[in-house]
């Protein structure tokens, strides 16, 4: 993004635009962008020019979209897992898998922290930053927000999210365990992303859908601390994201508590819901469905949805985006009818 994108961004995810214009915010990846650029994701992942050229040419083809959280260097779901000895498939064609190996959750203690500057693929993460951050810069862009994965969703993919389940059952301390040793490796990824990017951080974005899984006791005692205590390490005027589409009826009403401003969620709840149980307290960051409407619907229809949640929203605080990341095979048309959905709403806002 452009660095006035990132004040529009960081304005509306602060609460301090009230009656102002909505800014209209993607999460894009992997998934969308080596296809839509007509490389492969062995060149995206592996080439930093393919990368810097493939993230480029969507900022220059959409530029009224705040693409985010911008430049994001990442290799799938697999740059933290891939340091605790999960086994990564890195495909030509198509998304990487993640493959969890067995591990006995009584052999934790001999779990090391892993180093986000040697370990996985982290480091590959971090190479691409310092190779090309001058080059984004003097483009005109900006790099504002650090990434990770949360503790619940690393530790489901060193796990399995099936066993990961059952331990917070039947080996709650273990668990526990596992996720002090998540959420300090999360941080660690992020706190070496800013090392190497310098002052022009100003934000994170966590992603953890494994806390939509849980109930509300259960995410009391293994989610809530460790998502505060992400947030606590960072300093408490940063803008502080957290993306879960998976459904969060449990726990939305707790998720200000933790230090985040902007709640990404998804198609589950509708944005009226979302807004009464929150009130106020976090910005909402969505949610046109990214599936059904994104890839499956007409421009018209994509259009029509994403003035449905604009307007839904009445005066809570919004970020116009999906519900979700943009998934695989969104055509550009329909993009292009959200960026158009914020425009003329914005434009009778502020005539009225």
């Amino acid at each position: 993004m452009r660095p006035e994108q990132w004040q529009q961004f960081k304005t509306a995810a602060k609460r301090q635009n009230r009656g102002g214009p909505v800014p209209l915010s993607l999460i894009v990846d992997c998934p969308w962008i080596p296809p839509y650029s007509g490389i492969s994701h062995w060149d995206y992942f592996f080439d930093p020019e393919a990368w810097f050229q493939a993230n480029l040419r969507i900022m220059q083809d959409f530029p009224d979209v705040i693409w985010f959280p911008s430049w994001w260097s990442e290799i799938g779901m697999g740059a933290e897992p891939s340091a605790l000895g999960t086994r990564m498939h890195v495909y030509e064609k198509r998304l990487p898998d993640v493959e969890h190996l067995p591990f006995p959750l009584d052999q934790l203690d001999a779990l090391t922290l892993p180093n986000p500057r040697t370990d996985g693929y982290m480091p590959l993460c971090l190479y691409r930053f310092q190779k090309l951050k001058q080059r984004i810069f003097e483009a005109g862009y900006t790099i504002p927000v650090v990434h990770a994965r949360g503790p619940l969703t690393i530790a489901s993919f060193f796990r399995g999210v099936t066993e990961l389940m059952v331990d917070i059952v039947d080996q709650p301390e273990r668990a526990k365990q596992l996720f002090d040793l998540t959420t300090q490796l999360a941080i660690d990824f992020m706190k070496a992303q800013v090392e190497v990017l310098g002052d022009c951080v100003e934000g994170i974005l966590v992603l953890d859908d494994i806390v939509g899984f849980i109930g509300r006791k259960h995410y009391l005692e293994f989610a809530h601390p460790f998502l505060k205590r992400i947030c606590d390490a960072f300093p408490a005027d940063w803008v502080k994201v957290f993306h879960n589409d998976a459904p969060i009826v449990a726990c939305i009403d707790l998720l200000p508590d933790t230090g985040f401003d902007v709640l990404n969620w998804g198609k589950q709840t509708e944005v009226t819901w979302a807004a009464e149980r929150l009130g106020g307290r976090m910005c909402l960051m969505g949610n046109v469905s990214p599936l059904e409407l994104g890839v499956q619907g007409t421009p018209q229809q994509v259009y029509d949805a994403a003035l449905d949640v604009l307007r839904s929203a009445g005066d809570h605080p919004l970020i116009l985006s999906l519900g979700g990341a943009v998934t695989i095979g969104m055509p550009p048309e329909n993009v292009r009818a959200m960026s158009q959905a914020a425009a003329d709403f914005n434009r009778n806002r502020v005539c009225i």
